[in-house]
């Protein structure tokens, strides 16, 4: 028996129990900025995760297309925000040339929870203030809504991709590889 309903039957008090998760801190810190946005957003938790981005659209009934997978790549040594469709894969050239770097690599695990504050499966695209620099995939843009993780490989949230594009100032880019290198059942959510 919990302590504190243990210490109220002994004071006569009715016990309250309730199974309330508190969610994580991260997953706190992206309701907080999508509240003080003011966006029409809304966060959900799906108890059997979502680590892929299969597994996200099937847990949140949509198109592969419309989970957006959050990944950080440097771009000399500069970590910047791309956002593609979860059904593709990001172009490394194509980020380096839309962004102007010389060399351009995907940020090793360790370094996205640095400058994201999010592990690796958990990346939401806001806020990251280490972040100055965002790419979007146009052909997410296209969509009523779309999917993004929010802080945890459990939550995502799923608002307008132009609101997607405005709170993480991304700039529109053709960043995927040709349409015949779509992803297949081995895809990941956020790098």
């Amino acid at each position: 028996m919990p302590a504190k309903e243990e210490s109220a039957r002994r004071e006569g008090q009715p016990a309250v129990v309730r199974d309330v998760r508190q969610p994580p801190e991260a997953v706190e810190r992206v309701a907080r900025f999508l509240l003080e946005a003011k966006v029409e957003a809304r966060l959900e938790e799906f108890l059997a995760g979502t680590p892929t981005a299969e597994d996200a659209a099937a847990a949140a009934g949509c198109g592969l297309e419309q989970i957006v997978k959050s990944l950080v790549f440097l771009c000399d040594g500069q970590p910047v925000l791309v956002m593609v469709p979860g059904d593709r894969r990001a172009d490394l050239t194509k980020v380096g040339k839309a962004l102007g770097c010389e060399r351009t690599v995907v940020a090793p695990p360790q370094r996205v929870a640095e400058e994201t504050g999010f592990e690796a499966g958990g990346v939401a695209p806001f806020p990251l203030p280490r972040i100055e620099r965002s790419l979007i995939d146009p052909t997410l843009l296209v969509h009523e809504e779309v999917w993004v993780g929010a802080g945890s490989s459990r939550h995502m949230a799923v608002l307008a991709p132009s609101d997607l594009a405005r709170l993480t100032r991304a700039q529109s880019a053709d960043v995927v590889e040709q349409s015949g290198n779509v992803r297949d059942g081995t895809s990941r959510k956020e790098s």
